[in-house]
């Protein structure tokens, strides 16, 4: 059972890194369906088919406030990992173009500047994640078994596929289309995972 709960953290973990992706393009997709706000996307979303979504229009527009949000949250999770507050800086003032557009003026400059600033936000986030990034070399791995914690230091240039846990000498092997021991059961992922190179295996 600890071993099914720290494989579904693990995931969680991990996928919190997309939060401002999925938000981007959720956003940009709601503003496609919605022609009235958005009418240089009007004839995007006619060849998409999205066009019979308009009669639900003011909903649709609740849906790309909230990716909006969404990217934002995403964006703040990010800056914690790699602390690069520019794409931060830029999807805080496109969410503020936004509310302005919805809640103070109705612009259609803040409207598209905001969107833009969103999706721009995202795309500097991903290529600042990328760019020069240095895995982390310590991992604390949980043994599913007895949930004792080791901190370990992952070597840089070979997987661990076998871990003998120090507190019930259980041997560890990776779960199923895991690498190695560090992505299946450790706190950060091996350095091949980490950079988003391919796997040891």
């Amino acid at each position: 059972m600890l071993a099914v709960r720290l494989r579904v953290w693990l995931l969680v973990k991990r996928g919190l890194g997309f939060l401002d992706r999925i938000g981007s393009v959720g956003a940009l997709i709601a503003a496609i369906a919605a022609p009235c706000c958005f009418p240089l996307f009007a004839a995007i979303g006619a060849a998409a088919g999205l066009s019979a979504l308009g009669q639900y229009e003011s909903i649709i527009l609740y849906i790309f406030q909230g990716f909006a949000v969404l990217t934002l949250v995403g964006l703040a999770l990010s800056y914690r990992q790699h602390r690069d507050p520019a794409p931060l800086i830029v999807g805080a003032l496109g969410c503020a173009n936004l509310a302005n557009h919805f809640y103070l003026e109705s612009s259609l400059s803040s409207l598209y500047g905001g969107l833009l600033g969103l999706i721009a936000a995202s795309i500097w986030n991903y290529l600042s994640t990328r760019r020069g990034k240095q895995p982390l070399l310590q991992s604390t791995i949980t043994c599913p078994q007895c949930g004792h914690k080791s901190e370990e230091t992952m070597p840089t240039n070979a997987c661990v596929f076998f871990y003998d846990c120090l507190g019930c000498n259980a041997r560890l092997k990776p779960l199923s289309g895991d690498c190695c021991v560090f992505c299946s059961y450790g706190s950060v992922p091996c350095p091949p995972v980490q950079t988003g190179e391919s796997c040891c295996t």
